[in-house]
């Protein structure tokens, strides 16, 4: 049997580069599954959620094989499936659907109804997600791959451009709802929380979508320099000075047309004392305050149903003390869950392949080996402003 390597969560804040079992066309319940595809794993990203999991912020096991974000090559095709062959490359929604039932037929595929039997919804490598294998590995299993995968049009052009390419999985999608769930339109004034791989996925969604101005808040320094070299506003939120008046010094006013939370549970609060601390709701409720009336916030930020490491019995159920009476009061609308990547990714592949849009950039993409994993998801939870992109074969090195 083939070998295979992967990224293991191993507990304590720590990852490990394991020996893990070949993938084989079965899924997690032991039922073999002709519409799955192997894939031999061309790119495959750390995402902030891994993060969560890996500082003990959610119920997932040790042992997990860690990784949604995954780019491969086909090869191996189950009997059943029909649009795919052996050498396609592929890029893999980090949802786990169907196809058939009613929400993926609706495009819902963030909560496919039949591939997790503990609720709504699956995906690679993540807790309470289905138990699928994650494709943080050399090798990884896929299936319903004619639903699933989106294949490149051609393969040299798509490694030509596989640092933008391998943002289809999850944040580009993921920043791109947001926008689009914030109403964001020709014109419009944009607050995105969080310069993170989303919050600039997000950012760059919304010039994508003919934002005026875009402002991007965060306490981290290089994050926000960041952020402004590659052309957006910023809001340093570790100042005394409010997000409102920040806002009001660049746009004559304290409020945007559209915001976005691309933070999530683990939000800490503003001003030089309240940022030392963690405040599960702070950036809901910034958003609020600084959203006009009858405005929209999008919620690609991740919040969770269980937080064992919140700092207060409520948040460790998922329950936070969000201003709902100022919403309601200002008539705004919300948007959370999980983005249905398939939604968006092909109009994305094509901004990218036509040049619309410089994803790899704004994200601060950076290439390592797997060997380096351990080592990136140490830097990017100290704040690195980058993109971390496992390269297990070498095939971006090359």
């Amino acid at each position: 049997m083939a070998a295979n390597r992967g990224v293991v969560y191993v507990g304590d804040g720590r990852v490990e580069v394991q020996s893990i079992s070949f993938p084989k066309l079965v899924d997690p319940r032991g039922r073999n599954i002709e519409h799955g595809v192997i894939l031999k794993v061309v790119s495959t990203n750390i995402c902030g959620s891994d993060q969560h999991m890996v500082r003990g912020r959610t119920t997932a096991q040790k042992g997990l094989v860690l990784g949604h974000e995954i780019t491969g090559e086909v090869i191996e095709v189950g009997r059943d499936v029909e649009t795919l062959r052996s050498g396609d490359l592929v890029s893999v929604p980090f949802n786990v659907a169907c196809g058939r039932c009613r929400t993926c037929k609706e495009q819902d595929t963030g909560v496919c109804l039949t591939v997790n039997p503990a609720r709504p919804g699956g995906a690679y490598g993540y807790v309470d997600m289905g138990d699928w294998i994650g494709g943080q590995a050399e090798y990884v299993m896929v299936p319903y791959a004619d639903f699933n995968l989106l294949r490149f049009p051609d393969r040299d052009q798509a490694l030509a451009k596989i640092r933008d390419l391998t943002c289809l999985s999850d944040i580009l999608p993921t920043g791109y709802h947001g926008a689009v769930r914030a109403g964001v339109g020709p014109g419009s004034t944009v607050y995105v929380a969080g310069a993170g791989p989303v919050g600039m996925a997000a950012a760059a969604s919304a010039r994508l979508l003919g934002a005026a101005v875009v402002i991007v808040g965060d306490m981290n320094p290089l994050r926000l320099a960041h952020a402004r070299k590659v052309g957006f506003e910023t809001a340093d939120l570790s100042l005394d000075a409010t997000l409102g008046e920040q806002i009001a010094a660049l746009l004559g006013t304290p409020e945007v047309d559209c915001a976005i939370d691309a933070v999530g549970f683990e939000a800490r609060g503003h001003g030089a004392a309240g940022s030392q601390a963690e405040a599960p709701a702070a950036v809901l409720n910034a958003l609020m305050e600084v959203t006009r009336v009858a405005g929209r916030i999008g919620i690609p930020g991740l919040y969770v149903t269980d937080d064992p490491g919140a700092a207060d019995a409520a948040a460790q159920r998922g329950s936070l003390s969000v201003r709902f009476g100022l919403g309601w009061a200002k008539a705004h609308s919300f948007h959370t869950g999980q983005t249905p990547v398939i939604k968006y990714n092909r109009a994305l592949m094509q901004a990218i392949l036509w040049d619309r849009i410089n994803i790899a950039e704004v994200v601060g993409v950076q290439v390592i080996s797997l060997d380096a994993a351990p080592e990136g998801y140490a830097a990017f939870d100290a704040g690195a402003p980058k993109k971390f992109v496992i390269d297990p074969h070498a095939m971006l090195a090359r």
